[in-house]
């Protein structure tokens, strides 16, 4: 494990800025989680930037809690609620997802709005590399991401009574205007190549070709894999999911073959035949023949709107720091990298004719 997994995996002491009312927790969990039996020790997930997660242990059972972030927060942002609602739609559909129980929306009981669900036990990768496996482990598990996007997106979303659960057109307009208000509230300095995309990027729209439930963060450590083989057993982190553009969500997790190793996180630059790891165009072809669908079009647009919308995100967590509601202790440096996304997507979008 290398030194930034170590600072990711596992959990810590709560901080105190997420310090939680055990005995109010506590009484509200015997009330309406079935067979929650105290007293619990809890513990606060290293990893996430968004919406603090703790682990409850209890009466020889693991629970996770996932709360939204006390203090003053961005409109729509960590929408707690919303993420329960789809995650109850698919794990009754089957979809691995963590079973969830209950939803509090009572702020007065741990400060603000929470749910809690199972906890699902497995491994999760924080290096798209994957290092210490083999590479045929390697491709089983990009394999397994992809069957598992296919899957998601294939779900008609009035058969899970998710027909309201976002507006079905115009997705990435919807998305490209949101993310530049996101990125305005935040923006603690001037980052030329975000100013450019925020003015390009509504003229150059793709149209939209269908429309399915998207997660909007589908990336590898976002995924809970069976220790023993590669296949997903639960998809985490559903705060951005909607009904939009299934394009979207690919293109996003196709994003880390452009993205380079080192900072970004990503796999350019990587000799992936060695590594057992799929190419850009096997991945995009496995997603398609797993879809259903011919081609993936507008690549290098797609490419640009998701880098500008990493970038507005970590803005997010940098404007967070700055507002005292940063959930991690390494959102600062997080937030660093929005001029590097910035940067890429600005290339992208040169080479999609801006």
């Amino acid at each position: 494990m290398n030194q930034r997994e170590q600072q990711l995996v596992g959990a810590r002491q709560v901080d105190a800025l997420n310090r939680l009312d055990e005995v109010k927790l506590g009484l509200w969990l015997e009330a309406n989680v079935d067979g929650y039996q105290g007293p619990a020790t809890i513990a606060q997930f290293k990893g996430g930037q968004s919406n603090p997660s703790f682990r409850i242990d209890a009466g020889g059972k693991a629970y996770v809690l996932r709360r939204k972030p006390p203090g003053v927060l961005l409109p729509s942002a960590h929408a707690v609620d919303r993420e329960f609602r789809v995650t109850a739609a698919l794990h009754a559909a089957g979809f691995p997802v963590a079973r969830p129980l209950a939803l509090c929306v009572d702020d007065a009981v741990i400060g603000s709005m929470f749910y809690v669900m199972e906890m699902v036990e497995g491994r999760i990768f924080w290096s798209p590399a994957l290092p210490d496996i083999t590479p045929s482990q390697r491709r089983a598990i990009y394999e397994a991401e992809i069957d598992t996007l296919a899957r998601l997106h294939a779900f008609d979303p009035a058969g899970l009574g998710l027909s309201d659960f976002g507006r079905p057109g115009n997705y990435f307009s919807r998305q490209t205007d949101r993310w530049t208000r996101q990125y305005r509230a935040s923006e603690t300095m001037t980052i030329e190549p975000m100013n450019r995309l925020m003015e390009w990027l509504p003229t150059s729209i793709p149209s939209q070709k269908r429309t399915s439930i998207v997660h909007g963060d589908f990336r590898l450590d976002n995924m809970i894999f069976d220790g023993r083989a590669p296949g997903v057993r639960a998809v985490l982190d559903w705060e951005l999911s909607t009904l939009g553009d299934p394009l979207a969500d690919l293109t996003y997790f196709l994003i880390i073959w452009a993205m380079p190793a080192g900072d970004l996180n990503g796999l350019a630059g990587l000799d992936l035949l060695s590594l057992g790891i799929p190419t850009l165009d096997e991945a995009t072809q496995l997603y398609c023949a797993r879809a259903g669908v011919e081609s993936v079009q507008d690549l290098d647009w797609c490419f640009a709107y998701n880098l500008f919308r990493l970038a507005a995100i970590v803005q997010g967590i940098a404007g967070r720091v700055r507002d005292g509601t940063a959930s991690n202790d390494k959102a600062a440096e997080a937030g660093k990298l929005t001029g590097a996304f910035a940067q890429l997507a600005w290339k992208h979008a040169l080479k999609a004719g801006a």
